[in-house]
């Protein structure tokens, strides 16, 4: 009995991954380049940060080519610009949203019950983790032809990197001749290895608020993010 539900445990996957596969515009002549991109680091040592460390390298020669190509009077600067907005995590994690990789990642329990496999850090670097396992599987042109595709027209419509919370917040304070914004950990609770932390955000003049998030990095950008809305709905009143 426990044979045929692993059996059908490993079909279920299998269609999962087709269809993951049909989605992204590729198909794995080894499958097991694509289930190790898939691999989160706390299901253990064969996971996808060998893979990540190499598609990081493709994705960038990859849009740095395509960028060149399409925009052929634009300077250096400009070109670095569009690079990094393209290239940076925020779109990464996007694009992994709309292709699914929070529903097909491998993960513990554990990382998957605090929410891990939909953090912007761990979608964009399984993202970078699957164009290198394109490379592996089949080599440039195919990684190539898949970036094409899945940054569509981010390619000539993103010209600076998404502006995240906590320099949206800065810059806020910046503006207004105040200090920048203070970060500090008030809490950390939960095993290492799915920790929870807590963080309160400062600004001079106003209330302080804290966020949890799986990182410090998570909880700050959370806090930073409720401070902001926080003055747009002042503002509106």
């Amino acid at each position: 009995m426990k044979i045929g539900s692993d059996d059908s445990g490993e079909k279920d996957r299998d269609l999962t991954l087709t269809i993951f596969q049909d989605r992204l515009g590729y198909h794995f002549s080894n499958p097991d380049y694509l289930n190790k991109a898939l691999t989160h680091s706390s299901k253990g040592i064969e996971n996808y940060e060998r893979l990540e460390f190499l598609g990081d390298r493709v994705l960038g020669l990859v849009i740095a080519e395509i960028l060149y190509r399409c925009f052929p009077f634009e300077k250096e600067g400009s070109l670095a610009r569009r690079h990094s907005a393209l290239a940076c995590t925020e779109t990464l994690a996007r694009t992994a949203r709309d292709l699914g990789v929070h529903q097909v990642v491998m993960a513990s329990s554990a990382e998957l019950a605090s929410g891990g496999n939909k953090q912007d850090n761990l979608l964009a670097d399984c993202m970078e983790a699957i164009i290198g396992a394109i490379f592996i599987d089949k080599g440039y042109i195919p990684c190539q032809e898949v970036i094409t595709s899945l940054w569509g027209d981010k390619i000539y419509t993103l010209s600076q990197p998404p502006v995240d919370s906590k320099t949206a917040l800065q810059e806020w304070a910046q503006a207004r001749a105040l200090p920048i914004p203070i970060y500090e950990i008030v809490d950390r609770t939960g095993p290492d290895h799915a920790p929870q932390f807590k963080v309160r955000a400062t600004i001079q003049g106003l209330e302080p608020m804290e966020a949890t998030g799986a990182s410090r990095r998570v909880a700050e950008k959370a806090v930073a993010q409720l401070m902001l809305d926080s003055l747009e709905l002042n503002q509106d009143k």
